[in-house]
């Protein structure tokens, strides 16, 4: 009896190994899993579900196959793949979670997200954030030509990317104070997310109760996982 939790696969054309682990990993560790949880920027960039490109083709008939097999696969919004919509849940038997989806993992209640909600201190991403994930917006930027979506992913991309390397590290982890809130708003003591690429357990003191909060790491020269079984939850890497 086992569930495994993954995240920030980021995959890509020009990542073509961490593509192939992916595969790897459906295809022998996930096997016989009792469900698969994917935390949130599985792609690094998604343009929508028509994008015809070969990656996302090949991702979706690997997904595909893994839940004709029997699989249960659940798939969280990222901050680089938020348009996954309805087409590719139907494409590929997934079930799409919110933003904060709380789970019962062995008869303990478990709180999953992506993580970029507990990045309070960088108010220039949460502004931004709160723009892009309008629902009404999503739906305009799912009518534009595909060509037109495709340049906003690229121009998107290397927008991230440069405003990533001009903020300090504190300001792009989580905060501690909405580690806390997040746990008492859920009423939970146990968190998975993903997002900081900075793969780790930690300890925080809920009001006289010991919670715990899991990192997921980015898929990069290695791949992070975690396992939830009824011993409880264990963080590992494993090379790509």
């Amino acid at each position: 009896m086992k569930t495994l939790l993954i995240s920030d696969l980021h995959l890509s054309p020009e990542r073509p190994a961490v593509t192939s682990a992916f595969k790897r990993f459906l295809s022998e560790q996930a096997t016989h899993c009792d469900a698969l949880y994917i935390l949130g920027d599985l792609f690094d960039v998604w343009v929508g579900d028509d994008d015809p490109a070969p990656l996302p083709r090949e991702i979706i008939d690997e997904l595909r196959a893994f839940t004709d097999h029997g699989g249960r696969l659940y798939i969280m919004h990222g901050n680089r793949d938020f348009g996954l919509g309805k087409r590719f849940a139907r494409e590929t038997g997934c079930t799409l979670l919110k933003d904060h989806h709380v789970v019962d993992l062995y008869g303990h209640s478990v709180l999953l997200l992506h993580g970029d909600t507990l990045c309070t201190e960088d108010h220039d991403y949460q502004r931004a954030r709160r723009i892009i994930r309008n629902p009404q917006l999503i739906m305009i930027m799912r009518c534009l030509p595909l060509k037109i979506r495709q340049q906003i992913g690229i121009r998107a991309r290397a927008s991230s990317q440069a405003a990533t390397g001009k903020k300090n590290d504190y300001i792009m982890d989580i905060s501690q104070h909405a580690v806390q809130s997040t746990l008492s708003k859920y009423d939970v003591t146990a968190m998975i997310h993903g997002h900081t690429h900075r793969p780790g357990r930690h300890e925080i003191d809920l009001n006289g109760v010991t919670a715990q909060r899991i990192v997921l790491g980015d898929w990069h020269d290695k791949g992070w996982v975690v396992e939830a079984s009824p011993n409880g939850l264990e963080l590992m890497p494993f090379d790509i």
